[in-house]
Formats: C-alpha cells, structure tokens, sequence
C-alpha cells in the first residue's frame, strides 16, 4: 500500500484545514516545495496536492479562457509545477479542476495523476470525455459526510450516496477513487476504515483511505484492515504535529 504524505496550498503557502473549514486554518510553512522536498528525502514516492485557492475560485467554461492564461484566477499552479518539476517523486493534485484547460495546464505542469471532485456530480458526461482525452490519470475525489456526497468546497450536499457515486465512477471512465470521510478531516480521530472498504468492494476500482490518521497505529489498522482494494493512505496533520515519525512512516511503505 502507497502512503501518501499531504500538501495542501492556501495563498502559496503550506496549510491544513479542519474538516474543510477555512475559517480554522494552521498554517506550517511559507515554502511548499521544502516540505515536498523533506517528504521525498524520507522516502515519499507520491505527494497529495490540493488547491484551496482553486476550491474556492469561480468556474470559468473553457470556452471563455484565455488560452494563453490560467483557467482560474485564484490557483497555486505556478507552486505545483515547481514541486511536481524538481522533485523524483510523482505528484498527484485535487481541488478546483473543473474544465479541461485545468486537466491540460497541470498535466503539462507535470502532475501525473488528477482528483476530479464536483465535477464527476456535476458532468458526467464532460468528465467521461476527458477520461477518454487522458486515459488511467484521472481519479474521482468522492468526498462524503456519513455517506452523503458534499461538493464545491464540502458546502453543498449531492442528492446521492457516496456508494451510489463510486458504482457510477467506474463506467465514467475514472482510473480510480480517492475517499475522504468529511467528518475525520483534519481531526487526528482515526479513519473511517469500514466505509472506505465499502467504497473499494462496490467500485471495483483502487481506493485511496483519506481523513482522520492521527499517528502510527491509525496506519497499521488500516494496512490490518483494509480491502484489497483499498491501495493508498493519505496522511496530512499528523506529520505536521509531529505525532508521525516520516522515516518509521515510509518503512512501512518500503
């Protein structure tokens, strides 16, 4: 199983949230790309990027971009390319992609798997066409607050069941799930285990567990415990707080 330390960007710097509260920000580091650095030399072989500043950006249609600008004016694209550029290890980023001048811009950027969130709810049929674009690099981010389904920022509820949206995901065309249980984000309270194997039993896809590690044992309860499907661990806060030692970490990912 991949373990996967976490980077989340907030005004270019390194940040964790609570839940997905903005409001309850920790900030950790003004330099992005040193943590990346430190998470790489204690042998991190993927690093979790998500862009807060894109989650909360307005959506523009790609009709109306600029093709020689950004797609969205509030983004840390120019942080992400630096890290997925001058490191080894593979970058995968979540949080804000909602046209394919996004998916285009951070593949060139170097990113080399996508998390596609509100829009798997939104568009399926957009969705499926860039999986066709980009065949095997696009994974849907189900996020879900005891089962139901939240999107654009956790702010709004689907009107659907997270194992409703990980059976449909699959015919999309989407390579993979990564699933974070809303209510252990940032808290250090454990993962919700159980219905992380649900996700991976009813997808038949790969599952990445998301949410709620808050040290060591919450790691060896998983690799107890999980589904065979469930093939990644993405951990965040616990490495910041200092209650996960990275290179103990990354020997259980050996």
């Amino acid at each position: 199983m991949t373990l996967i330390p976490a980077i989340d960007l907030l005004d270019g710097a390194c940040v964790r949230l609570t839940r997905g509260d903005y409001g309850r920000v920790e900030r950790y580091s003004g330099d992005p790309l040193e943590v990346a650095r430190r998470f790489e030399a204690a042998g991190a072989r993927w690093i979790h990027l998500v862009d807060l500043d894109a989650v909360r950006a307005p959506s523009v249609p790609d009709s109306s971009v600029n093709h020689s600008q950004s797609a969205a004016p509030g983004h840390n694209r120019p942080t992400i390319r630096r890290i997925a550029r001058e490191l080894s290890c593979h970058v995968e980023v979540g949080g804000g992609i909602r046209s394919l001048i996004a998916v285009e811009e951070l593949l060139e950027a170097g990113a080399k798997r996508l998390i596609i969130g509100t829009t798997i709810v939104k568009d399926h049929e957009e969705v499926s066409r860039w999986c066709s674009h980009f065949p095997g690099v696009l994974w849907a981010g189900i996020d879900a607050d005891r089962g139901a389904v939240k999107v654009s920022g956790w702010e709004e509820e689907a009107a659907l069941q997270d194992v409703e949206l990980a059976e449909q995901v699959r015919r999309m065309g989407l390579a993979g799930i990564v699933y974070t249980s809303i209510g252990r984000d940032g808290t250090l309270d454990g993962p919700d285990i159980e219905r992380t194997n649900r996700i991976a039993q009813v997808s038949g896809l790969p599952v990445i567990l998301s949410g709620g590690i808050g040290g060591i044992e919450d790691v060896r309860r998983v690799l107890e415990q999980r589904h065979p499907g469930v093939k990644g661990l993405i951990i965040g806060k616990a490495i910041y707080r200092g209650r996960v030692d990275l290179a103990e970490l990354f020997r259980i990912d050996a």
